[in-house]
């Protein structure tokens, strides 16, 4: 299975990043490609610019590794209670292209923060709009606390019930798969 991971969202030392990452390490026989959707950079969507420059070519490339991928494990960083900025407007160009962004792959979504609320809100938002633009949503989990349940030496969970729960999210992307 060719994995396709990534966070939503832009920051260099991004715990979302870290979660997303050590999740993809959880799924069996996974080859993973790890995207950084810094690589993605663009300017702001408005109509007016794609108007008059056009789409940018990233758009295209984002929408070509998810068409290359099996399978797709987002974890979405919550920015007073929404998607970041980054995030939003890479999907924004990507949708001008291909409304069906996420191309009915099967997907987890997954969102954690420094907080207790885990950014809950932004996911809840995301996996709601997921079946809109073509996204087979399998499983959801958001990671409360993330300072305090995970260690970032072995880049592992570290809340056991926690632990056990990502590893049952994640599997629901190989669960009634033919051999």
């Amino acid at each position: 299975m060719k994995l396709l991971t990534f966070a939503a969202s832009s920051s260099r030392q991004s715990i979302n990043k870290q979660l997303a990452t050590y999740a993809a390490s959880l799924v069996p026989n996974a080859n993973v490609e790890v995207l950084d959707i810094n690589d993605f950079e663009m300017p702001l969507y408005s109509i007016d610019r794609e108007t008059e420059s056009g789409i940018p070519s990233l758009a295209q490339d984002f929408l070509d590794r998810i068409a290359q991928a099996d399978a797709i494990i987002i974890s979405f960083a919550e920015h007073n209670g929404s998607y970041t900025a980054a995030y939003k407007n890479l999907f924004d160009w990507a949708s001008r292209i291909n409304p069906k962004v996420y191309q009915n792959k099967p997907m987890v979504l997954l969102a954690t923060s420094p907080g207790p609320g885990g950014a809950n809100t932004v996911l809840t938002t995301a996996v709601t709009s997921a079946p809109y633009f073509a996204g087979e949503v399998k499983a959801s989990l958001s990671i409360p606390s993330f300072y305090d349940n995970f260690d970032f030496v072995t880049a592992k969970i570290t809340n056991e019930e926690l632990d056990t729960a990502l590893i049952t999210t994640v599997n629901s992307l190989t669960e009634n798969k033919q051999p």
